[in-house]
């Protein structure tokens, strides 16, 4: 149920939510299946032990909710640790949004952030990331548009490659072993999903990088964050890739509420990794 439940956080009476992702992806386990997370503000342990060490200011109030999403029951165990006291009034406000490309657009970038305004920083993006195709799936940039910076046009950060930017190198394949998954304090590929010969057809990647030691800082704003899906074909030449891009964007701004795409609905979260011929989950919609 790790993707049928939604965390969200609501900071000093806004009546939106400043994060608002699925409960499996904000602890960088999008795939509803564990795998280890040893990383700096993350930690996934056995057996669905999640544990969150971002920050998360407020000065009146907070209220954490989380909602399910399907008409099965979900047993949650929480702990919330916090500290009243001490002034508060110039920390900046903890934001996370989550977004779904299922499948890519054909020669489009996976948004990951848009028409952000005011002043914060950039921390952290956790995808989990489907494949669809055959060969190497992993050649598109990221891209921060920051402050002037127009969408679309010359963002001022770009990265090299997407293995470049979650830590890894050379296809993160290393000879003999293939794709490698590895987690550390700051970045990695924690989970590798491999086709099993039936009904897991394709290879399936969960991926993070947190911004802490590197945070991206913006004084007016955050006009796009996006990701290329990219392959090659003969040639040299790329392949745009239609892939299933679900991402977790994770910011801190200087207001409680800033705009967000559509609450994550139990169609949008589903994921199917082959169990069998037949349902392969009898959880459903929740009932209206």
């Amino acid at each position: 149920h790790w993707r049928q439940l939604v965390l969200r956080a609501y900071w000093d009476g806004a009546e939106e939510p400043a994060v608002e992702v699925p409960y499996g992806d904000f602890f960088a386990s999008g795939w509803g299946r564990f795998a280890q997370v040893d990383s700096q503000m993350i930690a996934s342990n056995p057996h669905g032990g999640f544990n969150s060490y971002w920050p998360m200011p407020f000065r009146e109030g907070a209220v954490l909710t989380l909602e399910n999403t399907s008409d099965q029951d979900a047993r949650v165990y929480y702990q919330v640790t916090y500290e009243l006291g001490g002034d508060h009034s110039e920390d900046a406000y903890f934001h996370a949004q989550w977004r779904r490309s299922n499948p890519l657009e054909a020669a489009t970038p996976h948004v990951l952030l848009e028409g952000v305004e005011g002043q914060g920083q950039y921390v952290g993006t956790y995808i989990a990331w489907g494949v669809n195709s055959n060969g190497w799936w992993g050649e598109g940039e990221i891209k921060f548009y920051l402050d002037d910076d127009e969408a679309g046009g010359f963002p001022t950060i770009a990265g090299t490659g997407t293995e470049d930017y979650f830590g890894g190198a050379w296809n993160f394949d290393v000879p003999g072993e293939g794709y490698t998954a590895f987690s550390t304090p700051y970045l990695g590929m924690p989970q590798v999903i491999r086709p099993d010969g039936l009904y897991i057809s394709q290879q399936r990647f969960g991926m993070y990088r947190w911004h802490v030691a590197d945070p991206i800082h913006f004084t007016t704003g955050l006009p796009r964050v996006d990701i290329q899906a990219l392959g090659w074909k003969s040639a040299g030449r790329y392949l745009p890739l239609r892939d299933d891009i679900a991402s977790t964007a994770i910011f801190y701004l200087d207001r409680p509420v800033t705009v967000r795409p559509e609450a994550p609905s139990f169609e949008a979260m589903e994921i199917h990794l082959g169990a069998g011929a037949g349902p392969h989950s009898p959880a459903g919609p929740a009932r209206r």
